[in-house]
């Protein structure tokens, strides 16, 4: 099994715990980076956002609440870890109200994301409403080689505050 395809597994039990876990207050589902665009190394993260409602609120009740899909994923991590896949997963948790106030996050995701569950097209609709505001500001994402940065305001003068 190539390695693209062992993530695809991976992927698919992880929507199934997901779903299962937060069953109606799971809004979307989103993996980005290298998993998101198709192209895993060994070593990649599974970078993830989950956008539920009702979310417990502080950085320790959400790792808690996220603690049992983990414990539902340990078993298939061990397995991709004894072929030598040494992967691990990296959430970001947000409510919808969260995800309407926009985030840095969504620079990575707007190329990478696939959706993996998208309730009433949720997430979708927030990223095509980021990327048209990043369209009105002109702004561009320019690779080097392997890297990217975001060039958000190319009319940029100093002191000009612009929001995204």
């Amino acid at each position: 099994m190539t390695l693209s395809a062992r993530f695809e597994v991976l992927l698919s039990a992880l929507v199934v715990a997901c779903q299962r876990h937060y069953a109606q207050r799971l809004v979307s589902l989103a993996v980005f980076g290298s998993v998101g665009r198709g192209t895993p190394r060994p070593d990649s993260a599974i970078d993830l956002l989950i956008v539920a409602d009702d979310l417990p609120h502080g950085r320790g009740s959400l790792v808690g609440e996220f603690s049992r899909i983990e414990a539902d994923m340990a078993e298939a991590l061990r397995r991709l870890r004894s072929e030598g896949v040494l992967t691990e997963l990296s959430p970001v948790l947000k409510t919808p109200s969260e995800v309407a106030q926009g985030s840095l996050l969504f620079l990575d995701m707007l190329d990478d994301a696939r959706l993996l569950v998208d309730r009433d097209a949720f997430l979708e609709q927030a990223l095509e409403r980021f990327r048209a505001r990043l369209a009105r500001l002109g702004a561009r994402r320019i690779w080097r080689g392997n890297a990217w940065f975001w060039d958000l305001k190319p009319d940029y003068r100093p002191g000009e505050v612009f929001e995204l």
